[in-house]
């Protein structure tokens, strides 16, 4: 038999002391297992009174229980799975004209505001405009109903309101009582009517959208809601789909690691939304509302994982993901999951060596979409940089690593994608979408500058900075699109460089490619879903700085123009007459300021994915 010596038996002593005066739910988070056997033992075996130790048995099995909010880890274990956030249960609806409104808790009216001739824009340095009301069609009648109180309130309102001039504005909220029953009414702009223009509603769908899920919530206790919108709006199929979608994304909360007394759900109490459309609505109008809540459900799973923390989102739970987006596409989405033999097997030495350091084994996450008929037109390449967390490795980062778990937004972003066409099922369009899903972490197996790997198109790459890991990542997965997979062009997103962000902000994405199709492409997109994105240049003579004196390449250029020499970098890992495009999405995937995830990215591929059908 062994004794412990003084020494020993003084440090599990003390142990047991901080242990026990812990709630016991807690005790085993902290005092490692082969000791917790060794300080209940001794514990038993003193005065148990001294220490306030209580309950025998019982509280050892209480002990050695955690009482968690989500139960997804243990001290030995990691996470396996990540928790989903539903959408909200309020539907959507859209219906002909009626003359009853008090049937609904909230009434929302749309209005234009009318063009200003020129000679007023002129005039608007010289004096404020004087408040005028200019109200058509239903809105009218339902304002004269009131008793004028509808104009009353956009006079009252003129300076911010102005007729509603800027789309998704709203007026204060009139209160009714009638018959023992409150209702709310108020007004919502739906920008300028100015229909010499062809852009005069964009934007107006998502505008309002968002204004709608913020009055609905801002207004407790609203069970039913009616939102009344000119023929202009509601007669478009887009716009429809595009206020859906907004609408439902508005309404998104991350409660997932709240306790129940913190949660809070936005408009909680709603049951229902009737969009009331002034003339004829537009043909399929249900249904575009419930394509636009389809593709909701794919921003808000970008939300979820970018906003997960590392103790919830790794590698397995990541690919635990995947496989769930697969089993709710109807069939058209099969998910293959790549270990470590088959990635080395594939020779895909730049990811593996950025993986060596994760507490979890590295999936590379390939999702296949198929149309239901099974007709394709195009094969195209998806790839999404999955670093579940960036310490920035040996190199290791000195500010901002608290934000480091958003280093999966381009993870997030075709993922989120995948969901959204999973449920959409455009025809056409065969896609294939990767992630090379790790961690950049530290340990006696991480990479450390000057190693040099071997990635899976042959290259070789000296490290010089192993905060420049996610590019290695990125080069195997887009290899494996182009070399195996053969897609016929490649779009990759990203939050790649710091140096994007300085150049362009944190409210818009960077483009970089040399093929002017995809370019235009993807500037059309990024209008439609109303993603910023901006083209940046591709300055051949950069490549200098990417030369190695040692291997094929190195990992980091010069201290200026990081995120074109980033793009240039990845250029060497697909087919040089093959389309393809490096989307920097390290600004726009997070807000700064609410310190949570915008959802960046989903619709702008979705909606690029969509087009290739046709």
């Amino acid at each position: 038999m062994k004794f412990c010596s003084r020494n020993c038996l003084g440090r599990s002593f003390a142990t047991t002391l901080a242990v026990a005066s812990l709630p016991s739910q807690y005790a085993s988070a902290f005092v490692p297992n082969h000791l917790m056997a060794t300080s209940l033992s001794l514990v038993s075996a003193t005065n148990s009174n001294s220490i306030g130790y209580r309950g025998g048995s019982s509280q050892v099995r209480n002990m050695s229980k955690m009482d968690q909010t989500f139960e997804t880890w243990s001290f030995d274990e990691p996470c396996k799975t990540m928790s989903w956030t539903e959408i909200s249960e309020a539907s959507l609806s859209v219906a002909g004209l009626s003359d009853n409104w008090d049937d609904s808790d909230l009434v929302l009216i749309g209005v234009f505001a009318p063009k200003k001739e020129e000679s007023d824009e002129d005039e608007d340095d010289k004096k404020e405009e004087e408040p005028t009301v200019e109200i058509s069609g239903e809105a009218k009648a339902y304002d004269e109903k009131m008793g004028g109180a509808l104009s009353n309130l956009m006079i009252e309102n003129f300076k911010a309101f102005k007729n509603g001039a800027s789309a998704g504005s709203v007026t204060p909220t009139l209160r009714v009582f009638a018959d023992g029953k409150s209702q709310r009414i108020a007004l919502v702009g739906l920008g300028t009517l100015d229909e010499e223009k062809d852009d005069f509603l964009e934007g107006v769908g998502s505008a309002v959208g968002k204004a709608l899920a913020t009055t609905c919530n801002s207004e407790k206790k609203a069970k039913t809601a009616k939102i009344l919108l000119p023929e202009a709006v509601g007669s478009s199929a887009d716009i429809l789909k595009d206020m859906s979608t907004s609408f439902y994304s508005t309404l998104y909360a991350d409660n997932r690691f709240r306790s129940e007394k913190s949660k809070e759900t936005p408009a909680e109490d709603l049951e229902s939304v009737t969009i009331v459309v002034e003339g004829s609505s537009a043909d399929g109008a249900d249904a575009a509302l419930e394509s636009g809540k389809k593709l909701a459900k794919g921003v808000h799973m970008t939300k979820d994982i970018v906003n997960a923390p590392h103790n919830v989102l790794n590698s397995l739970s990541l690919a635990e993901t995947a496989k769930r987006i697969a089993e709710e596409s109807d069939g058209t989405i099969k998910c293959e999951i790549l270990g470590v033999k088959e990635c080395e097997e594939f020779g895909m030495g730049a990811f593996l060596g950025v993986a060596r350091a994760s507490e979890t084994p590295p999936q590379f996450i390939h999702l296949t979409y198929t149309p239901p008929d099974g007709v394709v037109k195009k094969k195209v390449g998806v790839v999404g940089k999955g670093l579940l967390f960036d310490t920035g490795g040996y190199n290791i980062k000195t500010a901002m690593m608290e934000l480091m778990k958003f280093d999966c937004g381009g993870a997030a972003a075709v993922l989120g994608a995948a969901r959204a066409i999973g449920q959409l099922k455009p025809e056409g369009v065969e896609v294939h979408i990767c992630v090379a899903a790790c961690e950049n972490m530290i340990n006696g197996k991480g990479v450390v500058p000057s190693d040099i790997l071997t990635a899976s198109n042959g290259k070789t790459i000296e490290v010089l900075n192993t905060d420049a890991e996610g590019r290695l990542t990125l080069a195997d997965a887009i290899v494996y699109c182009d070399k195996e997979m053969g897609c016929s062009s490649i779009i990759e997103l990203s939050t790649l460089t710091g140096a994007c962000m300085v150049a362009l902000g944190s409210g818009m994405s960077g483009v970089f490619t040399e093929n002017d199709d995809l370019a235009k492409e993807l500037e059309d997109c990024a209008k439609v879903t109303e993603e910023k994105a901006w083209r940046m240049p591709m300055e051949k003579s950069y490549n200098e700085q990417l030369k190695s004196k040692i291997a094929d390449l190195k990992n980091i250029g010069g201290r200026y123009g990081g995120a074109i020499t980033a793009g240039l970098f990845l250029q060497n890992f697909v087919d040089k007459k093959k389309p393809f495009a490096h989307i920097d999405i390290a600004g726009p995937v997070w807000d700064f300021n609410n310190g949570v995830a915008t959802g960046y990215g989903a619709k702008l591929v979705t909606e690029w994915i969509t087009r290739q059908g046709k």
